[in-house]
């Protein structure tokens, strides 16, 4: 949304947004700012010698593009008398609950100090296997993470329609509640948002409304769009995810946004799969565990496979793979993994 149709960074959009970040902010409102624009930003400074691979034009870009990037937003900030500070990271650093808790500190730290946090994934270090999908799955983490009471994600268009935002007859869908299925709606093309695409955006807004945050998905060109949706505007349109009135604790946040960092395979049953998936919350125990996949650590997270191959959640285990494979089967009342480090999707 920060770049023009010629790839170059969209200054005059820039400026709008931090206009409307600093009006929620004096009004009280604690704001993380997740902002792309870094590539952009780097590819009108510098011309490569050489035709680079993709990794190493994204590495050498960002890498000039972030300073610039940052000092544009420091400037616009301090006309408004506001201090924000520049947060890189990455999808392995937060693998591991330690430095998850360490990025959330450092988070805290500002907002209590009146800071803005800008984050962006650190695109000089990441590479593509390990990058996040796009800036939505970072926010999802990120909104998770702080708690946040809403995650607003800002495209180039209204919200999910009904269609193709092509379409004169598809209209934009206002309102998602939890039990409302509405892939059919959702359209692969990534032409229009970047490297995810609304069905990111979609699996994103769904994860983290199931954590009971409230999610907008509203077009960052309206005018005022942000100021707008805050004072709940009706001449606006966007779509909004109804979060559920049950918030998850802090550890199923993390899980629950871990599925990228599962080290193994946990196979189970189909009776196992029925109670999982149960109104009744239970742990996963030895008897409907079938079979193990992969070499993990006790701790680690590891996804959960059901009897027709599909992914039905990712938990942290209470053994390492070894172990696991000799308690397969078994009765006993000591789960494989704790219904309190269990996310189901």
């Amino acid at each position: 949304m920060l770049s023009r149709e010629d790839g170059s960074l969209d200054v005059t959009r820039m400026s709008a947004l931090v206009d409307q970040i600093a009006e929620l902010h004096r009004n009280g409102l604690e704001i993380i700012f997740i902002s792309s624009g870094a590539v952009a930003s780097g590819k009108s400074e510098v011309k490569a010698k050489n035709k680079l691979d993709d990794v190493s034009a994204r590495q050498l870009y960002s890498a000039v593009g972030q300073v610039k990037l940052i000092n544009r937003y420091y400037d616009f900030f301090r006309e408004h008398g506001i201090t924000c500070g520049q947060v890189l990271t990455t999808k392995e650093s937060l693998g591991t609950r330690n430095h998850y808790l360490n990025q959330r500190n450092c988070i805290s730290v500002m907002l209590e100090n009146k800071v803005i946090p800008i984050m962006n994934e650190n695109d000089t270090t990441s590479v593509t296997e390990l990058m996040f999908t796009d800036n939505d799955e970072l926010s999802g983490m990120i909104a998770a993470m702080m708690d946040a009471d809403a995650l607003i994600i800002l495209s180039n268009i209204d919200g999910i329609y009904t269609g193709l935002p092509t379409d004169p007859d598809a209209k934009v869908i206002r309102e998602i509640p939890l039990d409302n299925d509405i892939t059919e709606y959702i359209h692969t093309s990534k032409s229009i948002f970047g490297r995810g695409g609304m069905a990111t955006k979609y699996r994103i807004a769904r994860k983290v409304a199931n954590e009971g945050i409230e999610v907008i998905i509203a077009n960052g060109k309206t005018e005022k769009i942000l100021p707008r949706i805050i004072r709940k505007d009706p001449d606006i349109v966007y779509t909004r995810f109804v979060p559920s009135d049950k918030a998850s604790s802090g550890i199923k946040k993390w899980i629950a946004h871990s599925d990228s960092f599962a080290k193994g395979e946990i196979h189970i049953n189909a009776n196992a799969a029925k109670a999982l998936t149960g109104e009744k919350a239970i742990s996963l125990l030895p008897v409907g565990v079938v079979s193990v996949k992969g070499a993990f650590e006790k701790d680690d997270i590891v996804r959960i496979i059901d009897d027709k191959g599909r992914v039905i959640g990712v938990g942290k285990a209470s053994y390492d793979s070894e172990k696991t494979r000799e308690l397969t089967g078994r009765k006993g009342n000591k789960p494989v993994i704790h219904y309190d480090y269990l996310y189901l999707e």
